[in-house]
């Protein structure tokens, strides 16, 4: 049938790149009433994957949440709407932007894909390890043509390893955000299938979907689950088709364009050497224990909005809190907080608001947490410090 003479031309419609995504929403917003300050380019910059009929819906969605507003004073029994309120009828760009937030491209619907919305200040201290991955994945999305000229290629993949509750998985979205690239987040063990070539085949549609909606960030966490060192498998081998199934779509044959696989890990000693080769997880990243001046700010992040009292330092805390992770000074404050509602509502507390804002966290309030909140022992930070170091002279790990 696709011989010449039968079917001759072949026109594919492919999804639309950012130029025709602008002109797709200037067709689409052509008779609506749209503010000065909605930019139009950048929602097109913004809308990665989408698909013309995906534009239309996102337009019209902004449209109705422009009318909701003035919806409550239309008297609809009425002959005509009064002027003054048409005149008041008007698209801002904080109705596309929430119209946004709530759609997701057709092409991604049986993909679970997310926008995130954590960025690099939510996150305290790791300052090299966010360096890293803005050179890694952010640059190479947003300033393309310096990559271009200067004729670097940049990471294919990008392995995060460190202890439990250093801040792998919130270091991968922040960089999706900030690169404002579609975020398909996988866990490990969703991949593994009792069916015959079905664990393959999840991995395959993933890069498949990616490479549709790119820009795009997959984010494998706890990758060791299913890439464990070959060789010692006691299943059904599936963890081994698995790995071979990953190398091809991590260095095959097609090219991956804007398409950056990021993966995490607190077992970087049970990865299968293969994948930390140079062209698939080619840049490794160490995210360590948090430093002094990194607590602090993790610290200051999760107590923000807190009504702490004046007798409570953060400095003070940050240097209590030695072998404390990410993830524990955050239980720190929420525990705190918790212990500070119990005693005020224990205490028979009010919620008239002139007496709900007497209510503080106070230093006793963190005394009485820390007695709770476990931190991670000195020699699990040690032992990936001797990873780090492995890594850093070459030694292949497994």
């Amino acid at each position: 049938l696709r011989r010449p003479g039968r079917y001759d031309p072949e026109i594919e419609i492919g999804i639309p790149d950012q130029k025709g995504r602008l002109q797709i929403l200037e067709i689409h917003t052509r008779g609506m009433p749209l503010a000065e300050e909605v930019d139009l380019k950048q929602l097109a910059g913004l809308t990665h994957g989408y698909v013309g009929a995906d534009l239309e819906s996102l337009s019209k969605e902004a449209a109705i949440r422009a009318l909701r507003k003035v919806l409550p004073d239309i008297d609809l029994e009425a002959p005509e709407i009064p002027l003054e309120i048409l005149n008041r009828l008007t698209v801002v760009g904080e109705d596309f932007m929430q119209a946004f937030r709530e759609s997701e491209p057709s092409t991604l619907r049986e993909v679970f894909i997310e926008t995130p919305n954590v960025t690099w200040d939510d996150i305290g201290g790791l300052a090299e390890a966010k360096q890293e991955l803005q050179e890694t994945v952010e640059w190479p999305l947003k300033y393309g043509a310096v990559f271009d000229r200067a004729g670097a290629q940049p990471p294919k993949g990008v392995l995060l390893y460190g202890a439990p509750g250093t801040g792998k998985t919130l270091l991968a979205k922040a960089v999706a955000a900030e690169a404002e690239a579609n975020f398909i987040s996988i866990r490990g063990p969703e991949f593994l299938s009792k069916w015959v070539g079905e664990s393959e085949r999840a991995v395959r549609e993933t890069f498949r979907k990616a490479k549709q909606a790119a820009p795009a960030v997959i984010f494998f966490d706890e990758v060791d689950a299913i890439t464990p060192a070959r060789g010692g498998a006691v299943d059904s081998r599936v963890t081994e088709r698995l790995i071979s199934q990953m190398l091809v779509e991590l260095d095959g044959l097609e090219e991956r364009h804007n398409v950056t696989v990021i993966a995490a890990t607190n077992r970087p000693d049970m990865l299968d050497p293969a994948l930390l080769r140079p062209g698939r997880f080619d840049r490794l990243i160490y995210v360590p224990a948090p430093t002094l001046e990194a607590r602090v700010e993790i610290l200051r992040i999760h107590t923000q909005g807190k009504p702490l009292s004046d007798e409570v330092t953060l400095e003070d805390l940050a240097k209590r809190t030695e072998d404390f992770t990410g993830a524990d000074l955050e239980a720190l404050a929420n525990e705190a907080s918790m212990l500070a509602i119990r005693e005020y509502i224990l205490s028979g507390g009010s919620l008239k608001d002139e007496e709900v804002k007497q209510l503080y966290i106070t230093k006793r309030h963190f005394d009485e947490a820390m007695a709770k909140v476990e931190p991670k022992r000195r020699g699990d930070f040690a032992k990936y410090s001797e990873i780090s170091r492995d890594f850093g002279r070459g030694m292949e790990v497994g």
